[in-house]
């Protein structure tokens, strides 16, 4: 099996696998999955490998009847949701058990106090970090940016370079946004350089993670309720191809405005329509 995933490895990153002459003589089923499951784990590695986000890390992966198995350590929540989401969207992945874990999750729950305030308030502020974080990644506009996050008693603290002002007050905004942040040191820099050398990776982040349309609508969902501005209960999100469909309803003109922004902002949405989300009780 190891001489098969090496072989896989080798050959994922142009999408084809030449096993035909083994297949033709494979007249048993168990080695024609065996095979499958080989170039699917290679898939799976070259996909995080190709990731900027992912590539640093030693992520383990085992696939059984379309089933991922993914064992390692990430530096962050955001980064074992991502490796789970690339997991996904190679061919022929139909779940994923994420038995990623954090660096430093075992030791930082063994130190806790269990008993006090501090513990409540530092379990909120890793909360917070890890949302604000991820709404960073999901966003188009601030997913390639160099931005550190760090939360002590509900203030959030940015810290990094951006491509623009623009894009410096947009990652404010979507911090201030976020629930449990009572306020924001926004420390970033405007460095007109800063997404530039990120471009080449991006499009390697591309080819390797294909976005699939679950992700996108679990992504729009989660920016909804992450929203203090917006109640992301009563939006129903739906994506196919890329188009995204809102339904349900809102209270007001602006939360609808609101909803349309957070969701065209999603990274590998290609529109969004909103016809079917009312505002009060309209219609």
């Amino acid at each position: 099996m190891h001489a098969l995933k090496k072989l896989a490895i080798a050959t994922a990153t142009v999408g084809v696998i030449a096993l035909s002459p083994m297949a033709a003589y494979a007249e048993d089923g168990d080695m024609s999955r065996q095979l499958t499951e080989a170039r699917q784990e290679g898939s799976v590695w070259t996909a995080f490998a190709l990731n900027r986000h992912l590539s640093p890390f030693s992520i383990d992966v085992e696939i059984e009847n379309g089933v991922a198995v993914l064992t390692g350590e990430v530096e962050s929540e955001v980064d074992r949701d991502l490796a789970e989401q690339v997991a996904l969207g190679v061919e022929g992945i139909r779940e994923v058990d994420n038995q990623l874990k954090v660096e430093g999750e075992t030791a930082d729950r063994s130190t806790a106090d269990d008993s006090g305030a501090a513990f409540s308030t530092r379990f909120n502020d890793a909360t917070t970090t890890a949302t604000v974080k991820s709404k960073l990644l999901w966003n188009r506009n601030t997913e390639g940016l160099d931005i550190n996050v760090g939360t002590r008693n509900g203030v959030v603290t940015l810290q990094g370079n951006t491509d623009s002002a623009e894009s410096k007050e947009l990652a404010e905004r979507l911090a201030r946004n976020t629930e449990g942040v009572r306020q924001v040191d926004n420390q970033l820099e405007v460095n007109a350089e800063a997404g530039t050398a990120d471009k080449a990776r991006d499009k390697a982040d591309q080819a390797g993670a294909a976005i699939s349309d679950a992700w996108i609508s679990s992504k729009v969902k989660s920016s909804f309720l992450f929203n203090n501005s917006l109640d992301g209960l009563d939006i129903s999100v739906d994506t196919k191809g890329g188009q995204v469909t809102l339904g349900g309803q809102v209270a007001t003109s602006a939360e609808k405005d609101l909803a349309i922004e957070i969701a065209e902002d999603i990274r590998g949405v290609q529109g969004v329509n909103a016809d079917s989300l009312q505002v009060g009780n309209e219609g």
